[in-house]
């Protein structure tokens, strides 16, 4: 019985890659030694595999960045702003197009599906000149073979790429991109014949967008491309592979029937529905079904039993050579190695599995379907799930309790947004067009070696919170000599948005290196939900009062909301996810509650993960978005009108779920706006109104480019000819904890002399 994994994390398991990329865009190493970290922890990564006898081992699955933008490379599709000459890209391009550089913007980035992965948005048009650009595909599986592993090389499919990908900056909006597949054909066709002539004998196609709803004009997309490349792929064996949720009737029924297609992956983790496809709708003859069963998306242990079950069904439908023991999706979106936690909870970490303990899973699973069932390791799974069932440390009642008496309301604030705004101008006497941040400052190697030092006990808590406050007060004075006019404290106590909240909240653990890729170098470390949460302590109170005290200007409390904490956790898997949602909103709303009483008028919650969340299928959407939003107002309904309810959203397409933004009912909202092209703008342009205070982005943080105060005047002109003047706030996309001091100085203060000089053009023309 064979096995498959569908994608491995690149980070390596102490985040060598991320440290080897951030020393060579700082100029301190050469491409040489950035490649030499690569391929070593490619090798490592190979050889693990092989080592647990996976059969069926990916390769091209390593990125600097994103595989979308690898794509992007390897088809030559480099938007002309890049001043890209033509032949092989090199790393100046190929990062330019992802960061941006002194000149010209980096392209537009957005979230992996539901995930909080992100990749580069390709942007064509019928200009684009298509070329074999990048030879990636073919050199890692070159590379692999020269240390004795075989691989399967990994390719976005071409009809997802389209289906992934935008009209550029000037082409009409409704530019039908699937008009494009017969130009990046043969760019495709050219790599399948150099991997052929490699020696390849499996090729993997990934064409997720499968399981979204697709209409027939799509779905003939990609009968038409397989029908295309059929003679090329003829002599190699072809898996498409699909993930994240069930694949639709209608897909299934295009994909078992593409044209020289061998074998077809599914997701049986979030595509529970797709079995039943597998086993009421047949399964072509002869065809490998690449069998899904081990999450890649979440950390614990697989329950190996019912996954065994499982398989034992398929096998009597498509038959025992033709079944293959694989992983949901890649494992790239869970963290790296669980040896690597030498400090966790011994119970707790018996409940879990990372990717390598995955990929021992799924061989397991391969060799016991093969009759050779490895009983101790079956057995010690067994306890491991009956351990995590039974275990007091999981349940609350008293948070059960709570949660079960939110039923009955929808716990909305007593009075309108409108009469709200008019209660805290009186309060906050802001300017038109007030200026704020996001919340985080950037976060220098000293503030890191501070918080290092404090949890490592090497200082003490006098010494920490001395430290920390002299970073407060230096962040607060830098943006009162900017004359910013809503301030934040910088958030110099926190590593990250969730782990710092989840670290004092009851039923959440930790790991040491669990880290997991959000994009480019950016690395998070989920926290993880195992049981009941609840809030023992104030968790910010002592921080945001410190920092208003140091400032009569207005001070916001930074928050992170549940549907953010929610999204950016390993969530237990053993109620709903709306549930625990609910009890992390219980938590957050007795946290807002004490800011008020410490005096702080603006309070943050953000939601940066709210879009994130939304299920891919449109028929799920109503029920998620109806608890989601719910969530969030919990968090601040019974607050008094004076006091300023701030969120903020990022890096997504918020233009479909505007309504359910307006109905989270907060005073004011800032979300990302400028690095996909204004995108939001246009749902005010087509007559959406909003009544709230509303902050679009007016610069791209993740960019290390510092735009000009004309650029950024322009920006608020744009969104002034459709918002109300008296509801548009002045901020950055995002939080600045990624950029340094030298780039946000100079940027802020273009922010600031933007809306002062559009304020006094406001006052001019009166």
């Amino acid at each position: 019985m064979a096995s498959h994994i569908v994608g491995y994390p690149r980070m390596g398991p102490k985040r060598e890659l991320k440290f080897a990329l951030e020393s060579f865009w700082d100029g301190k190493t050469t491409a040489e030694d950035l490649e030499k970290v690569a391929t070593d922890l490619r090798a490592s990564i190979w050889k693990q595999m092989a080592d647990a006898g996976i059969k069926y081992i990916p390769s091209n699955t390593f990125s600097y960045y994103d595989q979308v933008l690898d794509t992007t490379a390897m088809l030559g599709a480099v938007p002309e702003r890049y001043s890209w000459t033509g032949g092989e890209i090199g790393l100046d391009t190929y990062f330019s197009m992802a960061r941006g550089n002194a000149t010209v913007p980096a392209m537009e980035m957005t979230k992996w599906f539901d995930t909080n992965y992100h990749f580069i948005v390709p942007e064509l048009g019928p200009n684009t000149k298509f070329s074999y650009a990048s030879h990636k595909a073919v050199n890692e599986y070159k590379e692999a073979k020269a240390l004795g592993v075989d691989t399967v090389p990994v390719l976005i499919g071409p009809v997802s790429y389209l289906l992934l990908s935008k009209p550029a900056k000037g082409v009409e909006k409704g530019f039908p991109l699937l008009s494009l597949l017969s130009s990046i054909l043969p760019v495709y066709k050219e790599v399948i014949a150099e991997l052929k002539a490699a020696g390849a004998s499996w090729i993997q196609f990934d064409e997720p967008t499968l399981v979204l709803d697709l209409d027939s004009n799509k779905l003939a997309a990609f009968s038409a491309a397989y029908a295309e490349l059929e003679s090329a792929l003829s002599g190699l064996n072809v898996l498409v592979e699909t993930y994240f949720a069930d694949v639709p009737a209608e897909s299934y029924k295009t994909l078992t029937s593409l044209s020289g297609v061998t074998a077809y992956g599914f997701d049986l983790v979030r595509g529970t529905q797709t079995l039943g496809l597998v086993t009421s709708a047949g399964f072509p003859a002869g065809k490998y079904l690449f069998a899904g069963v081990v999450d890649g998306r979440n950390i614990w242990a697989d329950d190996l039993a019912t996954s065994l079950s499982t398989l034992q069904s398929l096998e009597a439908v498509v038959g025992k050579d033709k079944l293959v023991v694989s992983t949901s999706c890649s494992l790239m979106h869970t963290a790296v190695d669980l040896v690597n936690e030498t400090k966790l909870d011994s119970e707790i970490k018996s409940w879990l599995a990372f990717a390598a303990q995955k990929v021992v899973e799924v061989d397991a699973l391969a060799k016991a379907l093969a009759g050779q069932k490895d009983e101790a390791y079956f057995a010690a799974n067994a306890a491991a799930q009956a351990s995590r069932k039974s275990s007091p440390r999981v349940t609350n009642e008293e948070v059960q309790k709570a949660a079960a008496a939110l039923k009955g309301s929808d716990h909305r604030r007593a009075t309108t947004v409108s009469a709200r705004l008019d209660a805290q101008q009186k309060e906050l006497n802001l300017p038109v067009l007030p200026t704020t941040t996001i919340g985080s400052f950037p976060q220098t190697v000293e503030l890191r070696r501070v918080r290092r030092e404090y949890k490592a006990k090497k200082i003490s808590e006098e010494e920490y919170v001395s430290a920390i406050k002299e970073e407060i007060s230096k962040v607060v004075k830098l943006q009162e000599e900017l004359d910013i006019d809503v301030l934040v404290h910088g958030e110099p106590e926190r590593n990250d948005m969730v782990e710092y909240f989840g670290e004092q909240l009851s039923g959440f653990a930790f790991t040491a290196n669990g880290w997991v890729q959000s994009y480019g170098s950016r690395c998070v470390k989920p926290p993880i939900i195992y049981g009941d949460v609840s809030r023992p302590n104030p968790m910010t109170v002592f921080w945001s009062k410190m920092a208003q005290s140091l400032t009569s200007r207005p001070m916001k409390g930074m928050l992170t909301g549940p549907v953010t904490i929610l999204n950016w956790s390993f969530v237990r898997n053993d109620q709903p996810r709306f549930e625990t949602c609910y009890q992390i909103a219980l938590a957050i709303k007795k946290e807002v509650e004490d800011l008020e009483a410490a005096g702080i008028k603006v309070i943050q919650i953000d939601e940066a993960a709210l879009r994130e969340g939304l299920p891919l299928r449109k028929a799920e959407h109503a029920f998620y978005l109806d608890w989601a939003v719910h969530s969030f107002r919990i968090t601040n309904c019974e607050i008094q009108d004076t006091t300023q309810i701030h969120t903020h959203m990022c890096y997504s397409n918020f233009n479909d779920i505007i309504h359910s933004i307006i109905d989270m009912d907060a005073d004011v909202i800032t979300i990302e706006n400028s690095r996909s092209d204004e995108k939001l703008l246009s749902v005010f342009r087509e007559g959406v109104k909003y009544g709230a205070g509303i902050g679009p982005g007016v610069y791209d943080i993740h960019s290390p480019r510092i735009p000009s105060t004309e650029e950024i005047a322009d920006r608020v002109n744009k969104m002034l000819a459709v918002l109300d003047t008296n509801i548009l706030w002045v901020n950055p996309d995002c939080g600045l904890k990624t950029r340094k001091y030298a780039e946000v100085k100079p940027a802020l203060t273009n922010m600031v002399s933007a809306a002062k000089l559009i304020r006094a053009e406001l006052a001019s023309a009166k």
